[in-house]
């Protein structure tokens, strides 16, 4: 079984070339601010409601450290989070949050350096009142993430891998990154011609 950190030595573009177009979330879910490091972690989803934040609230006292918070949220007129918030997960090791929904106190969470992945910002928090379990699937980013699924999310988007495959996607990962290092443009450039001028040559194509 591989260490947890390999999988954030590996770009969220090379395991959304292995991966279903179902376990990429859509471009919505962007880092909030940059250069952000990029982070890898299992799963911890959270499912809050329009308008409500009580479950992230609750869920950064109880994510293992090295997790992902994924949250589902039912709208982006909310904030789920904000500065203190994004704060204690970041002193409780809490690898970054990725969401489906917006937070505020942007200028805290940057100069904290807490990875923060989500649809934006807005001042109006949300209110604290409704309940839903803790440890169940959520969706995010289009994408139904289940608990222990690995999150990997960069300034190219999100990803999860699905726990099942987790060790098969990192290894075929690790195997085209490095077949990709080995190679050089110029052998790119050959290869990606021929490539494309078969299959224009199949569809049809003739030369003006």
């Amino acid at each position: 079984m591989p260490f947890l950190n390999d999988f954030a030595y590996v770009p969220t573009t090379t395991y959304a070339d292995l991966l279903d177009r179902g376990q990429v979330m859509d471009f919505g879910i962007h880092p909030l601010w940059t250069p952000v490091p990029r982070i890898a972690g299992p799963a911890y989803p959270v499912r809050c409601p329009p308008g409500d934040n009580l479950m992230l609230h609750a869920a950064i006292h109880r994510a293992p450290a090295g997790s992902v918070v994924v949250v589902e949220s039912g709208d982006v007129d909310y904030a789920l989070a904000g500065g203190n918030v994004c704060a204690v997960a970041h002193r409780r090791g809490i690898a970054g949050f990725v969401m489906d929904g917006v937070i505020r106190d942007l200028a805290e969470v940057r100069e904290l350096g807490f990875p923060v992945f989500a649809r934006g910002i807005i001042p109006k928090p949300g209110t604290k009142a409704a309940v839903t379990p803790l440890g169940e699937p959520a969706s995010c980013g289009g994408v139904l993430v289940h608990p222990g699924d690995i999150v990997v999310a960069d300034e190219e988007g999100a990803v999860a891998i699905p726990h099942a495959h987790r060790t098969a996607i990192l290894e075929k990962a690790r195997a085209k990154l490095a077949a990709e290092a080995e190679q050089t443009l110029d052998e790119w450039e050959a290869d990606h011609r021929a490539r494309i001028d078969k299959i224009l040559r199949e569809n049809g194509f003739t030369e003006q």
